[in-house]
């Protein structure tokens, strides 16, 4: 623990700076940065004239006599790492570059100050500055690429708004985060309040810095008399020749924290903040731009009577020092009344300034300050403010307590600490002053630490690994006397594990150095995995693996081993009559290796050392998912599952050894053929003792059996040989202890495993019968252990990792005769013949599981030592230029999409459905004759009145009905069995035969579906299965059948439906049809070319008239834009939502009870425990939570606490249990699945047996849909729609079999029912559900059931929890913003109770232009520019280098892939890329496939979004969609696919677009890059 010095005192309120980064002229790091300053180098840049010109400066500019050719420059403020952050190279160019270099300091500063973002337990806030994008004109000034993006995503990119945000978003920091604007002082003004957010503790570390980067690289500025800027691009701060600054750029940035959390964190502490303070100056001054003397002064004082320190112990100033006639005198006349009002001492505070250094760096200028003042704390040495001759004749500095340190000087201490104060004021006003002192001196007390380090490295290419690896040995070499434990320490915690890692075991400095510079990388294991927990199988050997001294160096040093083995053989000692340790430990070697050859002391030594190991395993994170033991082994699996407390499997395993150890002596025999192959040779007197692998079993029996055995196998030529074992374990002579030891264990109360493990019995998984039955475990001790049908069955799962827990390699050995090759096994103690450290041996093993990817918990393997987080080499980013310079000749114009902002006020978030009666259908314009029409019939008559009306209007009709199998009828008709998803794809493939699929038809008007297998007779509710097959299921097949058949064409599918919208209150509602809305309107946002809509009717119940008819045909044959419409009677309803005011005051029977009872399913995931915070808060409720994990049992919540990461979701669920019980509640956790009738049935009934009741529910189960339909399977839809749907019927059932009564029934749905989203078809069409079923159920009963469709939530909740594009992470993160807080979700909640509504929308927006613009596909009509391609010659600047791949780079081979390469390449900006190159290793997201498949089909190449997600090359690519093919057949007869977007576009004309100077070309043009426009609907 560091200890500060008496010397140093503390108010509690410190703040210490742990973590520094910057980047500033003439320096790439801040070593560099000092040694400049310490040698008074200026880092001024003065450029030629043909520097100037080549940078674009206009001639004219250049020869004007006031143009200062100077600029304090920042080097590389081009480029970037963007793989490392994760953007693509066009998102890269896009974003300022201000963000980016703030972004990798920002990571540099964090690992600086040793610390993983990740794994760190509190919360990391951020506060920066920066200065006004001027790269956002550089944008602006290209009009190729500003109309090629979308001006939201540019907003983001280059907004000051976005720096700190964007920061905390790409590190996953979730402390406040806000950007501090008061222009020169932002970055001061952002320490001030990050140390008030860590005093206030809204954060426990905070990044604060600034940065400053000019758009125009190489360029100065015209000097104006009486200005801030110098006139010779010289900065002169006091001196009589002062005339003003020079711009500068750089970023820094300091890590902060709690002193007091530092100490005992282990921080290295490179300065202390002792106070700070702001102000303003207010108007009492010359002008708003001039400083004042008061507001400087006040600002000073202030902060040093914040940080209780007297003036005169401040010993330097690092002042803002812009060197102006008006502001230098200002500046001194305010320190020095600051200071003179508490001393009259005079020049004793020495004052510089870095603006003579680097310039004025604007936003950054304060904490480069800063920072320059932390390094001179650091060194002991003030570094000289540069151009100090004589003094500002205003300045009388003899009468002030200051004077200008003009060259290096030691900074000497007396009786207190170096302190200094540092200043920043800003134009406006804003003032801020910091003091700081340097650092407190630790009696550090030397912590306890391992003889062996495990040094872990990773990056995330091979070559960014190699540069890390030699910076570390570098490192190392130069800090010789550095303490090698930290260094591991640090590198462990405070560094993310990247894929490509690399990792070694070393004992002292010099050790590592020799390591990591060996040529042969001898003693460096690398390796490259993804980050994953990996299924551990924990394997326990049996008797025969134990020997004397078996892990004892891991007793030595490992407290938590030795802790379990004291406590394990302080309780045997009673029961063995002797210390078990002093025969595992003896003090002489051999003197008790016969002792712990006795069955009685050998399976309880090997049960406690296994039982220890794994505990320290667990300890370091290491958990089982499953567990296999071998004979005695099993009882350790048993122990750490909770088959057994500790204290009775100890008192099992000495009476089974003790009980053992008395029988008649026998034999075994290890035998080298099958267990099966050996059965025919065993008599009475032999037993099969194991199965050990697929040709290794183990027989036992009497001694003069088993040597009868062996000889006979020897003459067969068969392997065997005689184990030293004392008895015939596992056989028939094990019988005579069977009773006895039954009798043991019927005194034990056993209990269900909680982790998974293989009996030896089964061979296969226990179950809890099995392990809570007393006469398995004599079974376990009499029959043979089937130990390799075991391995087999846990072979099922690929990539476990099988571990083996013990001493010794004997089941790894076993294990490793059946399993693959690249299956890990790996051991936990050496073999007794192995003469290595054990410490060496385990750490070694650690290691490997690390570089396998698996996560360790490090703070639990670093318990017991208190190491210290220390600087070493940050991450070696590997930077491209990414860079868009102004074009200068070009105008600007915008284009300004309209944003939706969030409502303030709850009462206005609220929505019902509604219907209003369309414009009659007669109005519409009629589909052409000559369409083909492919009709889905039904069984009641309705589509084949239809077919027949189509058929006289001289349609083209083809029919197909239900029925067993793919069969044709007659031509043009069909039968199909709906639930064989081949059947879709054999009617298309004989469809194709005969050229009626669309693109062989394009000629004609178009190409229509119409579905009407979801009607159903009025008086039959049809089966929930029924539905799915006729609805739902059979319009996924046919969009994947359709999706197979490259189909580019624009298609209209409509479907027919009945009773499936409540529009006039009498409608029989069957809600099981609903989730056929999912289809429908998700299938046109992945599918652009189909036109889905539904027509929702009721059926006459008489047989269907003509007129019925005619009504269908005109709605199917028609051009309207609506998606959704409903016939009843005569009239045509379309939906639309109505706006409700509900307000807190809202009239309405309270359905809330005091100490009332409800049952929330999902009750564990965000949504559900929020509003069961809320019944706990406002009524103190019983709450039954279901979920389908549940949590750990009650009893071990605290274990669970103690032993696990705060942020650890089931720690989190277990604190968040812990609240609400604090509230008054009392909670019920159900461990169910929502799905399962027999799962809820024992929750519910279980609810009533306690509670006596149930008085509400809250249907809150769901799992996040994802994947489009292409590739959509039965099983994965199903586990969908599994948690919404048949979880709302399985409550449906049980509540009337219980006759339970309840005063609500609460759906949790969502707005994707409505809006619908790329990508989510089955959530969709689950939601969609929920909306139907609550308006059904409030239609049938008098019990309030209400469907709320919840609006996205800010923290909790699918949106949050989903995982998306690179690309559309920013935009979700802006979505996210506008979304529900869980204070105003519940609040929204308890009003919808209140209301009594059926079904009610919240949206934060408003709700009716969100419709409006989910829905637009058409953005001709927006205020567009014109949208001209930009040339090969321009966007081949804008490209970069292909990225890493595990693949190489093959060119394209002929003009279809070429054409294809350059698409992708414009879209992905990137230079190269290569026919096997993957798309999704690109970068390319679900944005860019819709790019690209609309360019493709612009040039004439048919594809479909769907065949770039299943093949992801452009080979693969090419050959799926027939490309070759079709470019031959386009250049053959001239035909043009167009896109949707152009054959909706066909009736513009250049003349339809004034404003932007259009040829037909430039129209082409237009509508593809309107298609690009299309993204949102992704």
């Amino acid at each position: 623990m560091n200890i500060p010095s008496e010397t140093y005192s503390n108010n509690g309120s410190e703040i210490a700076i742990i973590g520094l980064a910057g980047r500033f002229p003439g320096a790439k790091n801040l070593e560099e940065f000092w040694h400049n300053l310490q040698n008074g180098v200026e880092s001024i840049s003065f450029f030629s004239d043909e520097e100037l010109l080549a940078a674009g400066v206009d001639p004219a500019l250049i020869t004007n006599p006031n143009y200062v050719k100077a600029n304090a420059v920042l080097e590389d403020a081009e480029l970037f790492d963007a793989a490392f952050f994760g953007f693509n190279p066009r998102d890269a160019e896009m974003t300022d570059p201000q963000h980016r270099i703030f972004l990798e300091c920002a990571w540099e500063a964090l690992e600086n100050a040793g610390y993983n973002s990740e794994t760190y337990n509190g919360s990391i806030g951020v506060f920066a500055g920066s200065n006004l994008s001027g790269y956002l004109l550089n944008i602006y000034f290209n009009q190729n690429i500003r109309n090629s993006i979308d001006e939201h995503q540019l907003t983001i990119a280059a907004d000051k708004d976005y720096l700190a945000t964007r920061t905390s978003y790409k590190l996953n920091l979730t402390g406040p985060s806000y950007a501090v604007q008061t222009a020169c002082s932002s970055s001061l003004v952002a320490v001030h309040l990050a140390c008030q957010s860590l005093l206030n503790g809204e954060c426990d570390i905070a990044l604060v810095g600034g940065v400053s980067v000019n758009a125009s690289r190489k360029a100065g500025y015209l000097y104006k008399e009486g200005g801030i800027k110098s006139p010779d691009g010289h900065c002169r701060a006091f001196d009589a020749k002062a005339q003003g600054t020079v711009s500068g750029e750089g970023v820094g940035i300091v890590v902060l924290k709690r002193l007091e959390d530092t100490l005992s964190d282990g921080d290295f502490i490179h300065a202390v903040i002792k106070g700070s303070a702001i102000n303003n100056d207010g108007s009492n001054k010359v002008s708003y731009t001039a400083p004042r003397i008061e507001g400087q002064a006040k600002v000073i004082k202030t902060a040093q009577v914040v940080a209780e320190v007297e003036p005169e112990t401040i010993t330097y100033i690092e002042a803002h020092g812009t060197g102006t006639c008006l502001g230098d005198p200002i500046e001194i006349a305010a320190l020095t009344q600051a200071f003179q009002s508490s001393t009259k001492n005079q020049n004793f505070c020495a004052i510089g300034s870095l603006k003579t250094n680097i310039g004025h760096l604007d936003a950054a200028a304060g904490v480069a300050g800063l920072i320059k003042t932390v390094l001179a704390l650091k060194h002991k040495h003030i570094p000289p403010s540069l151009h100090f001759e004589e003094p500002n004749p205003q300045i009388d500095f003899a009468n002030s307590p200051f004077y200008v340190n003009n060259k290096l000087s030691e900074w000497k201490a007396d009786k207190h600490p170096r302190r200094a104060g540092v200043s920043s004021f800003g134009i406006g006003g804003t003032n801020a002053h910091v003091i700081l002192e340097e650092a407190p001196f630790f009696a550090t007390k030397e912590s306890i630490s391992r003889p062996w380090h495990l040094l872990a490295i990773s990056a995330k290419t091979p070559t960014a690994l190699e540069s890390t690896t030699t910076n570390l040995a570098n490192y190392l070499a130069q800090h010789p006397q550095i303490n090698l434990a930290d260094v591991a320490y640090t590198l462990q915690v405070g560094r993310r594990n990247f894929n490509h890692r690399r990792v070694l075991l070393c004992q002292n400095i010099p050790d590592a150095i020799k390591t990591l510079t060996a040529p042969d990388k001898q003693g460096i294991f690398s390796n490259c995995s993804e980050a994953r927990n990996h299924p551990i199988v924990f394997m326990f050997p049996g008797q025969g693996a134990q020997y004397v001294n078996m892990g004892r160096e891991l007793y030595e040093t490992e407290s938590i081993f030795r802790q379990q083995v004291d406590d394990c053989c302080e309780f045997l000692e009673a029961r063995l009559k002797l210390n078990l340790k002093d025969i595992i430990y003896p003090p002489t070697l051999g003197t008790t290796t016969e002792q712990l050859q006795q069955t009685s002391l050998t399976q309880p030594a090997l049960f406690v050392i296994e039982y220890a190991l794994a505990k320290l395993w667990m300890s370091w994170g290491v958990h089982p998912q499953a567990m296999i033991g071998h004979s005695i082994g099993e009882y350790v699996a048993a122990c750490i599952s909770g088959v057994f407390y500790l204290e009775e499997a100890l008192t099992l395993v000495a009476i089974r050894g003790q009980l053992m150890q008395n029988l008649e002596p026998g034999s075994m025999l290890s035998v080298s053929i099958s267990a099966q192959e050996i059965q025919p040779m065993l008599d009475s007197e032999l037993s099969l003792a194991a199965s050990n692998a697929p040709s290794l079993c183990v027989v036992s029996g009497a001694t003069n059996a088993i040597e009868i055995l062996q000889n006979k196998l020897t003459e067969q030529g068969i392997d065997c040989r005689r184990l030293h074992t004392s008895h015939a374990f596992h056989s028939q002579m094990m019988e005579p202890i069977l009773e006895l030891f039954v009798q043991h264990v019927r005194k034990v109360n056993l209990k269900p495993p909680q982790i998974p493990f293989v009996s030896n019995v089964t061979g296969t998984w226990i179950t809890a019968e099995q392990a809570t039955d007393p006469d398995y475990w004599t079974k376990h001790l009499r029959q043979a252990v089937l130990f390799n049908e075991g391995i087999a069955e846990l072979l099922q799962q690929p990539e476990r990792i099988f571990l083996e827990v013990g001493p010794g390699r004997t089941l790894t050995t076993l294990a490793k005769r059946q399993l693959a090759s690249q299956t890990m096994v790996l051991t936990s103690l050496r073999h007794p013949q192995e003469q290595v450290s054990d410490v060496a041996f385990l750490l070694n093993t650690l290691s490997r599981l690390w570089l396998a990817g698996l996560p360790i918990n490090w703070a639990g393997f670093y318990a017991r030592e208190q190491r210290r987080h220390i600087p070493l080499p940050t991450y070696p980013f590997e930077r491209q230029r990414y860079w868009i310079e102004a074009n200068s000749e070009t105008g600007l114009s915008t284009i300004s999409p309209k944003s939706l902002g969030k409502k303030p006020n709850i009462t206005d978030w609220f929505y019902i459905p509604s219907w209003k009666q369309s414009t009659p259908i007669e109005l519409f314009q009629a589909i052409e004759k000559n369409t083909c029409w492919l009709i889905f019939i039904d069984d009641y008559g309705v589509g084949d009145a239809v077919a027949k009306q189509l058929q006289q209007q001289s349609q083209n009709v083809i029919k197909v009905s239900i029925g067993e199998k793919f069969t044709q009828i007659e031509k043009y008709t069909y039968t199909i069995n709906p639930q064989q998803k081949n059947d879709y794809d054999a009617l298309f493939e004989e469809l194709q035969k005969q050229s009626l699929i669309p693109n062989a038809i394009a000629k004609r008007a178009g190409w229509h579906i119409a579905h009407f297998w979801s009607i159903t007779p009025n008086d039959t509710l049809p089966t929930f299965e029924n539905c799915q097959k006729l609805g739902f299921w059979s319009l996924l097949y046919l969009t994947q059948a359709l999706g197979k058949q490259n189909i580019s064409d624009s298609l209209k599918l409509k479907i027919v439906t009945n009773n499936l919208y409540n529009v006039i209150g009498d409608e029989k509602l069957c809600p099981e049809k609903a989730t056929i809305l999912g289809a429908c309107k998700v299938i046109p946002k992945e599918y652009p070319n189909i036109h889905c809509s539904l027509i929702d009717v009721i059926i006459p119940t008489a047989q269907i008239s003509d007129k019925f008819a005619k009504y269908l045909i005109r709605e199917v044959t028609t051009q309207q834009t609506e998606n959704i419409v409903a016939y009843r009677g005569h009239y045509r309803w379309i939906p639309t939502f109505e706006n409700v005011r509900l307000d807190e005051n809202i009239p309405g029977k309270a359905k809330l009870k005091k100490a009332g009872v409800y049952l929330i399913t999902g009750g564990l995931g965000g949504i559900g425990l929020v509003l069961a915070e809320h019944l706990a808060k406002t009524v103190q409720a019983k709450l039954i939570l279901i979920g389908r994990k549940g949590l750990p049992e009650r009893s071990q919540w605290q274990q669970w606490l103690e032993t696990h990461d705060r942020q650890d979701s089931v720690s989190r669920k277990i604190q968040k249990m812990l609240a609400l019980e604090k509230l008054g509640s009392e909670i019920e956790i159900k461990s169910a699945d929502v799905a399962n009738y027999e799962e809820m049935q024992v929750a519910i009934s279980e609810t009533l047996e306690k509670f006596g009741q149930i008085n509400g529910v809250i249907h809150a189960a769901g799992i996040a849909g994802g994947g489009i339909i292409q590739l959509k399977t039965e099983d994965v839809a199903n586990s969908v729609l599994a948690s919404k749907v048949k979880g709302t019927l399985v409550l449906e059932q049980i509540l009337k079999f219980k006759h339970i009564t309840l005063d609500f029934l609460v759906l949790c749905s969502s707005q994707s029912s409505i809006l619908s989203e790329f990508g989510q078809v089955d959530y969709c069409a689950a939601n969609a559900f929920l909306d139907v079923y609550a308006n059904y159920r409030a239609s049938q009963c008098d019990e309030f059931t209400v469907s709320i469709n919840w609006d996205t939530w800010q923290e909790v909740g699918m949106a949050v929890e989903t995982t998306l594009p690179e690309q559309l992470k920013l935009q979700r993160e802006e979505e996210i913003k506008k979304g529900i807080l869980p204070q105003e979700g519940a609040e929204a909640f308890n009003r919808i109770l209140l209301s009594g509504l059926p079904r009610v929308v919240v949206s934060t927006q408003d709700f009716q232009q969100v419709i409006e613009q989910n829905n637009s596909f058409n953005y001709i009509d927006q205020d567009l520019s014109l949208l001209s391609e930009t040339s090969e010659t321009n966007s081949a600047q804008f490209r970069h280098p292909r990225p890493n791949l595990a693949n190489a780079y093959v060119a394209p081979r002929n003009e279809v892939e070429q054409t294809l390469a350059d698409i992708w390449q414009q879209f992905l900006g990137i230079d190269k890329v290569g026919i096997h190159d993957n798309f999704f290793e690109l970068a390319g997201d679900s944005i860019i496939t819709i790019q690209i498949v609309a360019k493709a089909n612009q040039l004439g190449l048919k594809l479909t979004s769907q065949q770039m997600f299943l093949h992801q090359t452009i080979a693969e690519l090419v050959i799926a969609a027939n490309l070759n093919e079709t470019k031959q057949n386009d250049s053959k007869d001239g035909e043009v696919y167009l896109t949707p977007t152009q054959d909706r576009a066909e009736k513009y004309t250049p003349s339809d677009f004034p404003r932007a100077n259009l040829n037909q070309q430039d129209l082409d043009k237009l509508f593809a890059k309107i298609n690009r426009l299309s993204e949102k609907k992704a």
